[in-house]
């Protein structure tokens, strides 16, 4: 039987984020769709993931959950059969992107949390023309929703605070994908190419007139680069 697969949401994303995913490798392997939303740093949740996961697991991230998959990498990497790094960095944040991410929290303290995906973020998750798009519009409303304020201020912390993880790239030796696309203004493909540069066993993949949210915006696409990940020897 291969091993499970193990998938950890972004920033105010569910398991509606990996819908796709899900339907395409339920029936070949387990998928476990993470809880992110319980703890306020990404060694906390790193650890509460750990403690709910298979004892050997491939496993995929998608932009916040691509920082707590490397911090999963640094506590028990013997543990990860294969890693993939979807739609994210290894780098902190600047300046501005960090007092950005303070706009947000001010945002909420104002009473407009479901505001922040309906006016500010959607326009930066998907590919320009797409904002408008009532599927997609619909599934990252319901995602906030069912999110809620206070573990989007939870994740935030985390993420505010989280430590560079560049420096343990060259430790990762098992099979990785670092995917993007080649339209996400939230972390560029130069961001991508620095991962899959630090990291030996990494093969990197863009994908064109894709933004932020590949698993929705390009399924199919997302999918076949998984399916190539997971036929990988370990």
């Amino acid at each position: 039987m291969p091993e499970p697969i193990v998938l950890i949401p972004g920033l105010m994303c569910t398991a509606e984020l990996f819908a796709p995913q899900v339907e395409a490798f339920c029936e070949d392997r387990g998928v476990i769709v993470a809880d992110h939303t319980q703890a306020d740093t990404m060694q906390e949740i790193a650890r509460h993931i750990l403690a709910s996961a298979p004892e050997r697991f491939a496993l995929a991230g998608q932009s916040m959950g691509v920082y707590l998959s490397l911090e999963i990498m640094a506590q028990a990497p013997e543990r990860v059969t294969r890693l993939a790094l979807l739609d994210s960095k290894a780098r902190p944040d600047t300046p501005e992107q960090t007092a950005g991410r303070a706009a947000l929290l001010a945002m909420a303290d104002k009473g407009r949390f479901l505001e922040i995906t309906s006016e500010v973020l959607i326009h930066r998750l998907v590919a320009p023309g797409r904002a408008d798009d009532p599927v997609l519009h619909g599934i990252l409303m319901g995602m906030a929703g069912d999110t809620g304020e206070a573990a989007f201020r939870r994740q935030m912390n985390a993420i505010m605070n989280r430590p560079d993880y560049r420096p343990g790239l060259a430790s990762i030796n098992c099979p990785t994908l670092v995917l993007t696309g080649e339209l996400d203004v939230i972390t560029p493909p130069d961001c991508a190419r620095e991962m899959a540069a630090g990291i030996a066993a990494a093969e990197l993949a863009l994908l064109p007139g894709c933004g932020h949210l590949a698993t929705l915006e390009a399924p199919d696409a997302v999918n076949a680069a998984l399916a190539h990940w997971l036929a990988a020897e370990v």
